[in-house]
């Protein structure tokens, strides 16, 4: 069965590097600072403002520039830290099983429980506002996810015959994970970091729109369609502008994933 990839994925991965590149090289191609103010508040569309300017008179293309570094910045570095917990976790309950698996899992169903924004919002309203507390806590929320599917595709591992005959050789428990674990649960767990990068950017952006994320006058997507709601009462498309961002970008990615899964499960059909 041949793996070329399909258009979909063609167009979903152009679209995702596009979006990383912006993320990169937006702040340098913004033709304002994002906090100048720099015409009247929700101008048109125009040659000056691409985008228009938001409900200040900042510039809305520049915003979107800048913003596209904090949003996917921030939701990659949560998303790579929750499956750096959430795999090791999930590799370990599997390998050692017992007590150690016993009490990982009820703290993660413990955790799971709680329903996520507003565990969020809580601890993102006692905590000091700043990057690296909103990274942590959308970290930590989300690796439990990531350990249930860890755990689960390691357990099938775990007792397969080479495994045993790891054990049986006397390797240490940081070689099993690594050279026999981790190499055979690989492709479901991209998978899932696709998605999970999807979740973080959509809970990052929820946040920002409560006033829990990012904190003006820096700008992120969600904080922008939150600052511009009131524009849709005039019948403006402007807070239109990064939510539109925000759904393609996840779209994109999702045509990726769905790719990958298409790719994986077909191999285990090989």
């Amino acid at each position: 069965m041949t793996h070329r990839m399909p258009w979909s994925a063609r167009l979903g991965l152009a679209l995702t590097l596009l979006f990383v590149l912006l993320a990169l090289v937006g702040p340098w191609l913004a033709p304002y600072d994002e906090a100048a103010v720099v015409g009247d508040v929700w101008e048109p569309f125009s040659a000056a403002y691409p985008l228009g300017t938001d409900q200040l008179g900042r510039d809305m293309l520049s915003r979107m520039l800048y913003g596209a570094r904090r949003t996917i910045g921030i939701a990659l570095a949560a998303t790579c830290l929750s499956f750096a917990l959430g795999t090791t976790l999930g590799y370990l309950a599997a390998t050692l099983g017992g007590w150690v698996d016993a009490v990982l899992s009820r703290l993660v169903d413990t955790l799971m429980s709680i329903p996520t924004l507003i565990f969020a919002l809580v601890v993102l309203a006692v905590l000091p506002p700043s990057v690296t507390v909103l990274i942590l806590v959308m970290a930590v929320l989300d690796s439990t996810r990531v350990f249930r599917l860890a755990r689960a595709v390691a357990m099938d591992v775990v007792v397969l015959e080479f495994v045993e005959a790891a054990r049986l050789r006397g390797e240490s428990l940081g070689w099993i994970v690594l050279r026999e674990i981790g190499p055979n649960t690989l492709p479901p767990l991209l998978a899932e970091f696709g998605l999970r990068f999807c979740f973080a950017i959509l809970f990052l952006s929820s946040l920002s729109f409560l006033g829990l994320g990012i904190q003006p006058p820096a700008a992120d997507w969600g904080g922008m369609v939150r600052d511009n709601a009131n524009a849709i009462a005039f019948g403006l498309p402007h807070p239109l502008v990064p939510a539109a961002a925000i759904a393609l970008l996840t779209v994109a990615v999702n045509l990726v994933v769905d790719w990958q899964l298409r790719r994986a499960t077909a191999g285990r059909g090989g």
